[in-house]
This record gives structure tokens, sequence and C-alpha cells, in this order.
């Protein structure tokens, strides 16, 4: 019998990578729901994404918006149960390492319910990090868990979580990147509405607590990003978070005239400069995968990375958030390789998982890939 799912979803991340298998499931017939948990609660950050990417609205948005994680997170147990009740669903997926994936999996797992994991097994080995505990709960909780690599796998086995629950399946950002490329051609005039057509620029990303929450790391962040950028004649756009901004602001901080700041954009528009930069800086898990899977060199501004085969094909390094180390590692990673092999699979993940649960997903020709 063809199982009756429920999405839980509240990021962009999310949207995005679980994009791929809700376009499998209306291939396939499949009853299913979506629930927005809100945790993104900006409709500017998240809510167009459902029409740019041309997915169904959700039949539940629980706008439980910010508050500490705590707080947040048990506004969305609470309501979560009370929906999973009504749809009694017989899986539940969620993605990632969010605050939703982490209620939904505590939901489900309370419940009679199977819960999948979608891009199960990824390790930072940095407890201090929320998303870090977020993910290894949810590992062990659930009951199938979607490797989008063999060493994620491989983590998950170490840990002692039998061989019959893990499923490696390649990582559905790949799948997302090959459908949304095309949207993004057909729809974004982004480089035009920048002026950024027929000159070389750096693209940014910086909102991780870690990075934006101290002055001095915050500045040196952006001070370094700057350095390169002069040194290379580039422009740096900066779609901002509010969050950043926030921070700038309360802290007077000085960004340089490298750093063009421009408001947060959709997902279209940015996948279009992650594919047209000479570089891009970030402190985003999903940028490090998207940039390898579109051949732009990376660098992450972290101490650490939970996608290490970025690292290992060369198309991502570390760097921490002063001058010189942003500046050495944007010109390692300019140095390396530019023909990697994107280590996360075929594009057909969504398919993958979905036949784990027992649903025959049609073919599909004619789909854009990078």
């Amino acid at each position: 019998m063809t199982p009756r799912i429920v999405f839980v979803l509240g990021t962009r991340p999310e949207i995005v990578k679980l994009a791929p298998i809700i376009r499998a499931c209306d291939r396939a017939a499949v009853d299913y729901s979506v629930v927005h948990t809100g945790q993104h609660y900006s409709e500017r950050l998240d809510g167009v994404f459902f029409d740019d990417l041309e997915l169904p609205t959700p039949e539940y948005n629980l706008e439980v918006g910010s508050g500490d994680h705590a707080a947040q997170t048990g506004e969305m147990v609470t309501r979560l149960g009370e929906v999973f009740k009504r749809e009694s669903p017989d899986v539940v997926i969620v993605q990632g390492d969010t605050n939703s994936a982490f209620a939904g999996g505590i939901v489900a797992s309370k419940r009679d319910t199977s819960l999948a994991h979608v891009e199960a097994g990824l390790r930072s080995f940095n407890r201090e990090m929320p998303e870090e505990l977020n993910r290894v709960l949810v590992d062990h909780a659930a009951e199938h868990l979607f490797a989008p690599t063999d060493e994620a796998a491989d983590r998950l086995r170490t840990e002692a979580i039998p061989e019959d629950r893990i499923e490696v399946t390649g990582n559905t950002v790949v799948d997302a990147v090959n459908q949304h490329v095309r949207l993004a051609r057909e729809k974004s005039d982004v480089l035009a509405d920048l002026d950024l057509q027929g000159a070389p620029f750096a693209l940014l990303t910086a909102h991780r607590p870690g990075n934006v929450d101290e002055p001095e790391r915050f500045q040196g962040l952006l001070d370094g990003v700057a350095q390169y950028a002069n040194d290379r004649g580039h422009r740096v756009v900066y779609p901002i978070h509010p969050r950043s901004r926030e921070r700038i602001d309360d802290f007077d901080l000085d960004v340089p005239d490298a750093i063009d700041c421009v408001e947060p954009l959709n997902f279209l528009d940015f996948l279009r400069l992650e594919s047209e930069a000479a570089v891009v800086f970030t402190d985003s898990g999903g940028v490090q995968e998207e940039t390898c899977v579109l051949g732009t060199p990376c660098v992450t501004i972290r101490e650490s990375t939970e996608r290490p085969e970025t690292v290992t094909v060369g198309s991502n390094v570390l760097a921490d958030p002063t001058p010189g180390s942003i500046a050495d590692a944007a010109a390692e990673v300019k140095r390396g390789p530019s023909d990697w092999e994107a280590p996360f699979g075929d594009g057909h993940a969504a398919e993958r998982i979905l036949g784990t649960l027992g649903v025959d997903v049609p073919a599909v020709s004619g789909e854009a890939t990078v």
C-alpha cells in the first residue's frame, strides 16, 4: 500500500531540498501534506519560495515564528502533535538539522508513524552548534536514514545504528540544483538588476551566530572578504539576512566599500548568482553543497564543516574569520582543481528515497542539468 506522507519543513534549505521529493510524490500520485512550521517567519525569506519553485502551497502553516530554541521547538511539538493526529501519516519526512526537523522527529517518534530523515549522517563534531544536536537526535530516532554519501552512512554505522535503517541515496541538493537551474535561467534577471553582467564578482552569505554575534569576528569576516575583492578587482554581493543587518547596526560595524549589501534574494536569483560568481564566501552548509554541484569555488568561514566531502574534492576550503585566513583560503581554492566531480550522487535521490518507502516513481525526461 502506498504510504500517506507528511513533510515537515520550516526554512529555505528544507524547502529547496525537499522540493524534488514533493515533485516526485506528485508524479507518483502519492497522498501527502506539507506542514510549514514558520521557523523562518519572514515572507521575504521563504514564503515566496513556493511560488518561485512552482510548488504547492503548504496545507498547514504553523506560524511559530522566532524565539529561543527551547520555546520555538516546544511550540512546534505542540502544534505538530495536533496536525499528526488529524492527518494520521504513515511516514513523516524531515530534512537536515533544523528545529523543525527535530520537532517533527520528536512527535513522529511518539506516534505509530515511521520517521524518515533526509540528509542523515552529517556531523560537524561541534556540539556547541544547535544543528549538531538536532541532526544526531533525529538520526537516532528515525526508522529510515537517507544518507547522502557513503561517508555519511559510515558515520551512522559507527554510532551503532542498525544497517537495515540506513540507505545511501545521494543528496537531493543535486536533484534540486538540476531542476531549479532551468527555472533560474527562465525567471531570474538578477544579473541585470544588480548590474553584474560581464564583470567578475564574489558572493557572500554570513548569518550564523558564531560569526555575526561577535563584533570582532564579524568585522574580521567583512574585512577579509573585502581584502580578497580589492586584490582581485571584484565586487562582492552580500544578500544580507535581517539578523546580520541588525548586528552590523548594533555593533556599528564598518562595511567595506567593496561589499554591496542587498536585500535577501529568492532562491532562483541566489542560485543564478552562485552559478556565475568567481568565488562564494559562506558560513552556510547548503551553499557549500550547491557551489560544489555548480562548479563554483567556495570558502567556508567556519572552523569545521559537516560537508567534508566538499573539502576532499577541492571545491571548498575552510577559513577563520580573519583577513589573512580568508585571503589565503580564497587563493587556495582558486589554485585548486576546477573540474571536480560532485560527491553527492546522480540527481535521482528523490526517486531512491520514495522507492525505499514503497513508492514507484515514474521517470521524467528532458530535465535540465548543470
